[in-house]
């Protein structure tokens, strides 16, 4: 059995084939498990620097053999971070396929959705049935037409006619006017009475005169 096989899960020829989604799963588990072994080779490469450095001079075989687990597991180290590269490269292709699978299956589902919408429709019945319309709509507006014109019952009246015969109504009227303003320009004015205004009473005249000659005491003293 295949490496990709153990880690998809497949079995024989019969295996069912695993789903992007269960791939997924299973490469970050993966992940996770190597991102651990990260973590375990990097505190074991400090341990043995450390004790590389802790021997020194004083114990060069102990400081050596440190040395070389730590070259082992730098170059352990090195053979995980690039297969988690490569998981992580092949995880994001899978999901990117996923949802490219997912958006197809979306657009096929709207796209059987605006089928069935449309029905047995095409751009040929289109064409017919708003033709009908348009004809319909033209008949109705000649009915409306025929029913809102009036109906004369024998009352056909010419317009030329009717509107001549309006004008000289009108201008009957106006002449009319004008005869009327001129028979009062020929109007006599009243004369000027000949018999002269009656004079003032010699009494009351009288009594003026003693009034006026007694002001003008008065204002003398």
């Amino acid at each position: 059995m295949s490496l990709i096989a153990k880690l998809f899960g497949g079995g024989g020829k019969g295996g069912k084939a695993p789903t992007p989604q269960d791939a997924i799963q299973k490469l970050r588990e993966t992940e996770e498990m190597l991102a651990k072994k990260q973590d375990f080779l990097e505190k074991k490469i400090d341990a043995e620097l450390m004790t590389a450095k802790k021997n020194g001079t004083k114990n060069k075989r102990a400081a050596l053999q440190a040395l070389k687990r730590k070259k082992r597991y730098e170059k352990q180290l090195a053979q995980i971070d690039g297969t988690l590269s490569t998981i992580e490269f092949q995880r994001e292709a899978l999901e990117n396929a996923n949802t490219n699978t997912e958006v197809l299956k979306n657009m096929g589902f709207a796209a059987e959705a605006m089928k069935a919408a449309h029905g047995n429709m095409d751009i040929d019945k289109v064409d017919d049935l708003m033709a009908d319309i348009t004809e319909q709509q033209e008949v109705a507006q000649e009915i409306s037409d025929v029913i809102s014109r009036p109906v004369g019952f024998g009352e056909d009246y010419d317009e030329d006619e009717l509107m001549a015969e309006l004008e000289e109504l009108e201008q009957e009227e106006l002449d009319q006017n004008l005869l009327e303003i001129e028979g009062t320009a020929d109007v006599p004015l009243p004369s000027v009475p000949s018999t002269s205004l009656p004079s003032r009473p010699a009494k009351k005249k009288e009594e003026d005169e003693d009034d006026m000659a007694d002001l003008e005491a008065w204002a003398a003293n």
